[in-house]
């Protein structure tokens, strides 16, 4: 039976794994394999990709590529944009985006479009898993049939699962390894089979009854974050009134040993799973009549806090005497969160979009992100600032969008003007700090 040779391979470690998107869950998932001596192929359409890991350049700042070049040199390790090698490996684990289009709608163009580029050479004795978060239904709707209308009968031939991707970058507490991995299959055979490839890789695998109930977890998961920072968010609006800090308020709260998990306020919603995802639900649960009033108004708060924390600037800069327009504004921070060079739907993006707009003299530094990468939603083209002393002073306001630890926060606020912070770094005292 394909089944039992396909698990003999694995389980012998002599399985070729395929990985489709060498970014941030690809690259990592790749190099686990590769710890437990599977070959791997790593597949991109972005040549520049391949081309750094063949020579050894780090492009994701928390990863090592030094173990992708010793691998590639003994034969263990090959990246590549030819995908005719796709019938060289056993498993194909599709981590390709899957962002919004512009009138927030699931855009699946990549994940359709790495199928387009598999299917031809897609062979019997295969598993194909999704790890892209998605919509439930996604799986069992655009995954296996191509695999039926090629010719092949899944779960017999071809082995479908979904199992969503939980990577949290740069987080010294939690590994890929140690993740615990859920997976769902499109028939008990597809499960025994991804079961069988995670926990060979995963320390802990939890399967559920099918590919549509692991897309919900990821849902769930994402979707809870996003609705209990908005609350957070909102909070921090009423606490603002109140003259109350909502950080200490927060911080006091989770002292209770039950019943309270703490989530912060910020300027916005960043990274590319918490502000998309609750869409993908939104989105497909109106084709059941469903409509997700709650999870959209969660939604609507955290986009909104971008135009929060830019009026919070200008109300700064008015009690200074100076208007936007023309002011020199530092944004402090440019990836998504603290000590990672992760730019993916990072609110200083808006912020920085809006400050140009107005007429602010707008920059950003970040210790992480030296240069704005190419960017399918922004077009802004710079180069980070190096902070000194004399730099800061320079301007007229500085925004405390991301809390790196690299930042040198004693020597900012010695120095800076005025200082806008949105993520609670410093105790509001008088008019240098104003809290957004």
């Amino acid at each position: 039976m394909l089944k039992e040779k396909l698990l003999e391979k694995i389980r012998a470690r002599q399985a070729v794994v395929g990985i489709v998107g060498l970014g941030y869950v690809g690259l990592p998932l790749a190099a686990r394999f590769l710890e437990e001596r599977f070959p791997v192929i790593g597949f991109d359409v972005d040549g520049r990709k391949v081309e750094k890991l063949r020579q050894g350049i780090r492009y994701i700042e928390h990863l090592d590529v030094a173990p992708f070049v010793r691998a590639w040199e003994t034969g263990k390790f090959l990246a590549t944009t030819d995908f005719s090698r796709i019938g060289e490996v056993d498993a194909i684990i599709l981590c390709v985006p899957t962002p919004l289009s512009r009138n927030r709608e699931p855009d699946l163009s990549f994940v359709t479009g790495s199928m387009d580029q598999v299917l031809p050479y897609l062979r019997p004795g295969q598993m194909i898993s999704l790890e892209s978060t998605t919509y439930p239904g996604t799986t069992v709707e655009l995954i296996a049939p191509p695999v039926e209308q090629a010719g092949f009968t899944v779960g017999v031939e071809v082995f479908v699962v979904y199992s969503p991707e939980r990577e949290d970058p740069a987080n010294p507490d939690f590994t890929t390894r140690s993740i615990p991995k859920v997976c769902g299959g499109v028939t008990p055979a597809c499960l025994e089979v991804g079961k069988t490839l995670y926990e060979s890789v995963i320390d802990q695998v939890t399967c559920v009854s099918s590919t549509s109930a692991a897309e919900m977890v990821k849902i769930l998961e994402n979707t809870y974050r996003s609705v209990n920072i908005a609350l957070v968010n909102e909070l921090k609006v009423v606490a603002e009134k109140m003259q109350l800090d909502i950080f200490e308020v927060i911080r006091a709260a989770a002292t209770k040993p039950f019943g309270f998990t703490p989530f912060y306020p910020g300027p916005g919603l960043g990274g590319h799973c918490i502000p998309i995802d609750p869409f993908y639900l939104t989105w497909k649960a109106r084709e059941y009549g469903v409509n997700t009033r709650f999870i959209e108004l969660a939604g609507e708060v955290n986009s909104a806090m971008p135009d929060y924390v830019i009026g919070k600037v200008m109300e700064a800069l008015n009690a200074h005497g100076k208007p936007v327009r023309g002011s020199r504004v530092l944004v402090l921070g440019l990836a998504y969160k603290k000590n990672v060079d992760d730019v993916r739907e990072s609110p200083s993006f808006h912020l920085l979009e809006k400050l140009l707009a107005m007429g602010a003299l707008a920059d950003y530094t970040d210790p992480h992100v030296p240069r704005i990468p190419p960017m399918r939603a922004f077009q802004l083209s710079m180069d980070g600032v190096v902070l000194n002393p004399e730099v800061i002073a320079g301007y007229d306001c500085v925004l405390l969008a991301t809390d790196h630890d690299r930042f040198d926060w004693a020597m900012i606020r010695e120095h800076a003007r005025l200082i806008v912070d949105a993520r609670g770094v410093y105790r509001a005292d008088g008019i240098l700090i104003w809290r957004a």
